[in-house]
């Protein structure tokens, strides 16, 4: 079993190196699959360690490879590196230089923790038996290129026996590890609705299909699919988030743009919700006279964490911070996460690491991850690799 101070002392030594790395990052958030300024550091970083840097998978990411002293079995680690269409507004001395792209959701901190974690694995590479996967996805945001990246073999040669990633949190206490055994976030779908009726003058409503009362009515009747359709006792969301139509005060338009998220555990569900949606868009536009173009897309499945890689997160990070530091979810987190396709394969643990009790949440303009809870991120990556009872 690994010395638990000899963990500490590597990560104290490199913790400060790991923060500015971090502040970095942050400085310069990029978005899905364009991510080049935050590979290239990463690999830049990375290269004077005995990690094998592999070549790229779909191009912005950063999959590396620490072979131990002894066989063994393989631990992947996974971060993911992009950043959210948004605007930052943190005065921050290491705030995003790049208009209108923002750290948001703590990407810049989960990169950080785990480049921490393979230099510190690094030098603590005589105690490792096996090998360790470290990945540094592109596209968690919006593109879910996770699945793309594992389709395209970033796990295999050799493929893991368990898999690990953090998100940050908001809510609970700084540096705490927050989990929960079975599925911990939901399938997410997106979906972008065109309502097409006839444009006129608004002192002729009579003339016109107007779709703004159509679109008005199409937001009212979704909210009630969940509340009349689903069991209460079953997860479900529908969130209308963007309604855009005309660009004059005496105008009906010719069209409407609405655009949104659903959310649920149950793939069952999941289809009954499309299916209601669906079934709703249609009789209330024949109703109005109005046509429409619907696409609905689900890129994020529901992540199922293993109750045994579960319980070794608990354990480590009771061992290396205190019992008070670990929190068991008692519900799912109703939050999309293409980690799930890294857990459809191979048994494993996302774990969220707590911001503080007040702290923004994300996706929120004043987020920022904060790097006090770097340090508890370094080590628990550390020693769930050497420590957790993995590799035995």
């Amino acid at each position: 079993m690994m010395s638990k101070k000899r963990i500490e002392d590597i990560v104290d030594q490199i913790l400060p190196e790991v923060i500015a790395l971090r502040h970095t990052i942050h400085r310069n958030p990029e978005l899905a699959g364009n991510e080049v300024s935050t590979s290239t550091l990463i690999r830049k970083t990375l290269s004077s360690t005995n990690i094998e840097i592999l070549p790229p998978f779909l191009g912005t990411d950063v999959v590396g490879l620490l072979k131990g002293k002894e066989k063994g079995r393989n631990v992947a680690l996974r971060a993911d590196i992009d950043a959210l269409p948004m605007q930052e507004l943190n005065d921050l001395p290491y705030k995003s230089s790049i208009d209108g792209i923002m750290h948001a959701c703590g990407h810049d901190g989960h990169t950080a923790m785990l480049i921490g974690a393979a230099m510190a694995l690094d030098k603590l590479r005589d105690e490792l038996k096996g090998t360790v996967r470290f990945v540094f996805q592109p596209g968690e945001e919006i593109a879910a290129m996770g699945k793309e990246l594992v389709d395209a073999g970033a796990l295999k040669n050799p493929e893991p026996d368990a898999v690990f990633a953090m998100h940050a949190q908001s809510g609970y206490p700084v540096g705490s590890l927050i989990s929960r055994k079975g599925t911990i976030t939901a399938a997410s779908g997106f979906f972008k609705l065109r309502v097409i009726g006839k444009g006129g003058h608004g002192s002729k409503p009579e003339l016109t299909v107007d779709p703004i009362l159509c679109a008005c009515r199409i937001v009212e009747s979704l909210q009630s699919i969940i509340s009349r359709n689903i069991d209460p006792q079953d997860a479900g969301i529908i969130s209308v988030c963007r309604f855009e139509g005309g660009r004059n005060g005496n105008v009906i338009p010719e069209e409407v743009i609405l655009e949104g998220t659903t959310r649920f555990l149950d793939s069952r569900i999941g289809e009954q919700i499309q299916s209601l949606m669906e079934r709703t868009i249609r009789g209330i536009c024949l109703a109005s006279g109005a046509t429409y173009e619907f696409d609905y897309k689900v890129p994020y499945i529901p992540s199922f964490n293993n109750s045994l890689c579960v319980e070794a997160a608990r354990k480590v990070t009771e061992k290396y911070f205190g019992k008070d530091m670990w929190f068991e979810m008692d519900r799912s987190c109703l939050g999309g996460e293409d980690f799930a396709f890294y857990l459809r394969d191979y048994p494993g643990a996302f774990c969220f690491i707590g911001m503080g009790v007040d702290s923004p949440a994300y996706h929120n303009p004043k987020f920022d991850f904060k790097d006090e809870a770097i340090r508890n991120g370094v080590i628990y990556l550390v020693a769930m690799v050497l420590d957790g009872g993995l590799l035995d």
